[in-house]
């Protein structure tokens, strides 16, 4: 064949699950003889290098900036059980700003991974180091990455679109009659801050609307203070932790929300309908992206050489009662 089979045609060449065939490939139990056999001949008849597949551990990285915000778990959970049977994900955090990432991808490296799957990772820091990675290219250990991107690397990305995230909370908030509304974000370096701030700015508010800290409930405190004190009646945030910091710093000032103030966050993290009071929240599509991602690193894995291709997907506006009428 003039390009390496694919798990897929040793299935289809062997009667039998995709499933079945990586089993065979990476020496798991449970498996009849004769499927066994028909998938090895299924190998030779198809020019498959067995030699090159042995190499296979079955072990895949998930690695995540902390494990303290709700929404990184949530997508390492999400990825270990589709990983599941086949694979056995290991999950590494990679501390903030990614502090601790090339020692996470050198741990991972000596596991011997097939595949890596970054969240938040240094794709999303246009100031980051690329280096690390560079060690996962060299080592052909394929890698994609989930809410991030760059030229630098060929990797495959998986995003939620932050202009459809800001338009649809903003449609939500003028609706109910809001005309100063804030941005609410981190730092100006990230991906996902300069892409929310670019598309705010475009739907045509200023500059001095928009303010940038940390993904944190005290960046959010930072954020509000100094939106509250110009006049702004509705804060939209870049993190759901962002927008309780906002909810409190409201709160010891006097505002009352979402009476006073209407507060949006991003992520629809776990418990985010049991706050108080419940998040009006920007729900990312962890699932459908989930599935892009586990797909690409397999077909990565299996010989398939990613080349930058972005998916985005749409994200849901959650309307809780954290917003309300303008007063």
């Amino acid at each position: 064949m003039g390009t390496r089979p694919r798990m897929s045609d040793l299935a289809a060449s062997a009667g039998v699950s995709v499933s079945t065939v990586s089993r065979v490939l990476n020496g798991k139990p449970g498996i009849r003889e004769n499927t066994r056999q028909a998938v090895l001949q299924a190998m030779a008849d198809l020019g498959y290098d067995r030699e090159k597949l042995q190499q296979r551990t079955g072990v895949v990285g998930v690695m995540v900036p902390e494990l303290s915000n709700p929404s990184f778990p949530a997508f390492a959970e999400r990825l270990d059980a589709m990983f599941q049977p086949v694979h056995r994900a290991v999950i590494a955090a990679a501390g903030p700003l990614g502090a601790n990432e090339s020692s996470c991808i050198a741990t991972l490296l000596d596991l011997g991974v097939d595949g890596v799957v970054s969240i938040s990772g240094a794709a999303a820091d246009t100031e980051a180091d690329l280096t690390p990675y560079l060690r996962l290219v060299e080592a052909g250990v394929p890698t994609v990455f989930i809410n991030g991107h760059t030229t630098k690397l060929a990797s495959a990305f998986v995003n939620c679109s932050d202009a459809e995230a800001v338009a649809a909370s903003v449609a939500h908030l003028r609706s109910l009659g809001h005309e100063r509304i804030g941005l609410a974000v981190g730092p100006a370096r990230f991906l996902p801050t300069q892409r929310k701030s670019s598309a705010f700015l475009e739907l045509g508010f200023g500059k001095d609307s928009i303010e940038r800290t940390i993904f944190t409930p005290e960046g959010g405190q930072v954020a509000a203070a100094r939106l509250l004190a110009t006049g702004h009646t509705a804060i939209i945030c870049g993190s759901d932790l962002m927008a309780l910091g906002v909810i409190r710093e409201a709160r010891s000032r006097g505002f009352r929300v979402p009476e006073d103030l209407s507060v949006i966050g991003f992520d629809d993290s776990p418990l985010m309908a049991f706050t108080d009071p419940p998040l009006t929240t920007v729900r990312q599509p962890v699932q459908a992206m989930c599935e892009a991602a586990v797909s690409g690193l397999v077909r990565a894995m299996d010989g398939n050489t990613p080349d930058g291709t972005e998916l985005v997907f749409r994200p849901d506006l959650i309307i809780r009662q954290s917003t309300g009428p303008r007063t």
